[in-house]
């Protein structure tokens, strides 16, 4: 049976996008779409166009930091498009791409999946901790 090297089992998880694997491109993009802001801005924008200053209202807690960047790297990634109008003050408009459309759909479930069962994982967690501490005991 023949070796591989380092570098060929990396170009072969490219050509097959297999995320369980280490050196699989894909695993930058599932960092990307799994961080909580991320989802946040996706999950806003599937109702529609929104301005930026819109976005940090609705994103309760988020710094202008961070919006940025995360506009910025959803921007490159192909997810949303930003449109800036001249006016006074400049107005600027994020807007689902296609693509950004289609991650929506699944980032939307997610969301309410956390609103809806989150009493469930709180009641977990307590008695995961209440068990883990009377273990100690």
């Amino acid at each position: 049976m023949a070796t591989t090297t380092a570098a060929q089992r990396r170009e072969q998880a490219r050509i097959e996008y297999d995320a369980f694997l280490r050196g699989c491109p894909t695993n930058q993009l599932l960092d990307r779409i799994s961080d909580k802001w991320v989802s946040l801005v996706v999950s806003a924008l599937a109702t529609g166009p929104m301005r930026y200053s819109d976005l940090g209202r609705k994103l309760a807690g988020v710094s202008p930091k961070m919006l940025t960047q995360t506009l910025r790297s959803l921007e490159r990634d192909g997810i949303l498009t930003r449109t800036v109008t001249p006016s006074v003050p400049v107005r600027v408009d994020y807007e689902l791409t296609p693509l950004g459309s289609n991650l929506a759909c699944l980032l939307t479930v997610v969301k309410d999946w956390a609103e809806t069962h989150f009493d469930e994982v709180h009641a977990a967690r307590e008695r995961y901790d209440t068990e883990s501490e009377s273990g100690q005991n």
